[in-house]
Order: structure tokens, then sequence, then C-alpha cells
């Protein structure tokens, strides 16, 4: 495993997307414990899709248009769900002072999430050959290698995000301006994400 692949996972779990807005959100409501209880659900996704684009899986995805489509609006359903939830303070979305949400819940979530975004397993196909040893591009054991650097990666980023939402979490609740900007902030990211995955294209 390169430094270059490391790095280059690094930047990919690092850009903001819907793990990382799921993250923060669960974060400043929960605390950090609970942030880290939804950073293993995101990171379970990643395991998930890593093991259909090894399978071969997600050629499938990228060739049946009607499979694409129906997993794409299930996941941009969500992500308005999830808009909404946080904008009405409701369950464990609610981004607010309180002892955390339940474990599972946070977990599943994390998970359901990630799961509803087609992209992912696709992303996984066109991103591990290139760090695949030469001559070596078909190996099942060199991308159970990169599968887990990458995985061990997308947990380390989301556990950064955790620590640094945390560290801030008592001034942001502090704030009752502060709060109702980063809900709405929260929701329309959420939204926007939505937005965005409605548009991709197989």
């Amino acid at each position: 495993m390169s430094p270059e692949f490391l790095l280059t996972a690094f930047v990919v779990c690092i850009t903001p997307g819907i793990g990382v807005v799921y993250t923060l959100s669960v974060t400043l409501g929960g605390g950090f414990r609970s942030g880290l209880w939804a950073a293993g659900g995101c990171t379970l996704a990643t395991v998930f899709h890593l093991g259909i684009a090894m399978a071969g899986l997600a050629a499938v995805l990228h060739t049946s248009a009607l499979l694409f489509q129906t997993i794409k609006y299930a996941g941009v359903a969500y992500l308005l769900w999830m808009a909404y939830a946080v904008l009405q303070s409701t369950g464990s979305m609610a981004v607010q002072a309180s002892h955390g949400g339940n474990a599972r819940q946070l977990v599943w979530r994390g998970i359901v999430l990630n799961l509803l975004n087609p992209k992912l397993p696709l992303f996984f196909v066109a991103f591990l050959p290139q760090f695949m040893p030469a001559g070596d591009s078909t190996s099942l054991a060199a991308m159970v290698e990169l599968g887990a650097g990458f995985t061990a990666m997308t947990f380390v980023t989301f556990a950064l995000y955790v620590g640094l939402a945390a560290s801030g979490r008592d001034a942001v609740l502090a704030s009752p301006r502060l709060m109702t900007g980063m809900r709405r902030a929260f929701a329309a990211s959420f939204a926007a994400l939505g937005a965005r995955l409605a548009m991709e294209r197989a």
C-alpha cells in the first residue's frame, strides 16, 4: 500500500459529503461518542460498497439504468427526509444538546445514507485499479488490502471530524442563534446533497 494511495484516500475521505454532514450533525447534537457511532455506520457502508466492487457487481449497476435510478431516488428521498428531520429537530437528528442518541439507530442511519449512494461502488471500481501492483490488476488479495486501507482511512478521517466538532460543541450549544443557523445549514446541506445525487447519471 503506497503513500500515494493513502494520501489520495485521505483527500477523498476528507472531502465533505453525505457521511461528513451526517457525522457532524450527530456530533453537535449528541457529543463525541454519538459522533463515533455515526462515523462507524458510514464506515460499515463503505465496507459493503467495497465488497460490491470486488465482486464485480458495480459493472452490473453501471449497465442497469433501472437499478441505478431506483437506488438513486431512494437515496434522494432519504436525504430530503434527513433535511426535514434536522429542521424539525426530531429524534437522533436533533442538532441540540442531548445525552446522545440510540447507538444502533445512529449506526443504522449512517449505513443507510451511504448504501443509497449508487456512485460509491462505481467509484471504487475506477479508484482501486489505479493503485494495483503492475501485472496484478485482478489480485483479490491486493484489492482486499487496498479496500482495508481505504476503510481504515474513512473511519480515521471521520473520527477527526468528530473530534473537531466535539471540541467546539459547547460554544455552539451556548448560542441559540448559532444553533439555529447550524440546524438550517445542515438541513440545507442534506437537501443540496440530495439534489446533487438526483442529477447523477449512471
